[in-house]
């Protein structure tokens, strides 16, 4: 890790520098090997990480991801029988159940995290990598960039997982529990936003040039 270059505190960085987004200490930027990671000498976050995946792999993962999604949602998740009665649940069955039964705040923020805000996500990763592969920028590069960083923290799919898998296991003191194929997509789908979650997309300032106007 270089030391912090005193005095320079440009409003935009440029290729060579790394600007700390919580205290703006500004860095000389190098090149980093596989696995190193570099931080903050005044408050220890994280300012780059090695990628070993490229564009292509990035569009790569953004479309398995968008093929699962819509696997997730329309297979059902897991049937429930009781009595010899079997009950099948798709996530959207879900929030709609809560609805009925006058959950409408638990409802709509299930609606949102689980389903409308990670569509959003990859069809904004879709576009601009769609455009990356040619190290263009994408129209509307800007705001879509914005909008990716503020819906990050937003779309849980991986907290969806994991909860359905602990209520699976607590149901079978109650149920006959069957696993359906739409947790196994869910499955699928959350390995890919983990190795997703790895990459950061501020990295495609630098992999893409300004469309001359």
């Amino acid at each position: 890790m270089t030391m912090p270059s005193q005095g320079i505190k440009p409003a935009i960085a440029p290729p060579t520098l790394w600007i700390c987004e919580h205290c703006d200490t500004v860095y000389r930027r190098r090149k980093l090997a596989r696995g190193e990671v570099a931080r903050c000498l005044r408050c220890d976050a994280i300012l780059a990480r090695h990628h070993s995946i490229g564009v292509r792999g990035m569009f790569a993962l953004v479309i398995t991801a968008m093929i699962a999604f819509v696997q997730a949602n329309i297979w059902p998740i897991v049937t429930l029988g009781l009595n010899g009665q079997l009950i099948s649940a798709t996530l959207w069955g879900c929030i709609m159940m809560m609805w009925r039964e006058h959950a409408e705040v638990v409802a709509v923020i299930a609606a949102l995290t689980l389903f409308f805000f990670p569509i959003i996500k990859m069809g904004f990763l879709f576009w601009i990598l769609a455009y990356a592969r040619q190290r263009r920028r994408a129209p509307g590069f800007r705001r879509i960039m914005v909008m990716l960083y503020r819906l990050g923290p937003w779309t849980m799919s991986e907290v969806f997982v994991l909860g359905a898998l602990v209520a699976i296991v607590k149901a079978h003191m109650y149920f006959e529990v069957q696993p359906n194929a739409g947790i196994f997509a869910y499955g699928v789908l959350m390995l890919i936003i983990t190795a997703f979650s790895s990459i950061d997309v501020r990295r495609f300032w630098d992999l893409t040039e300004e469309t001359p106007a």
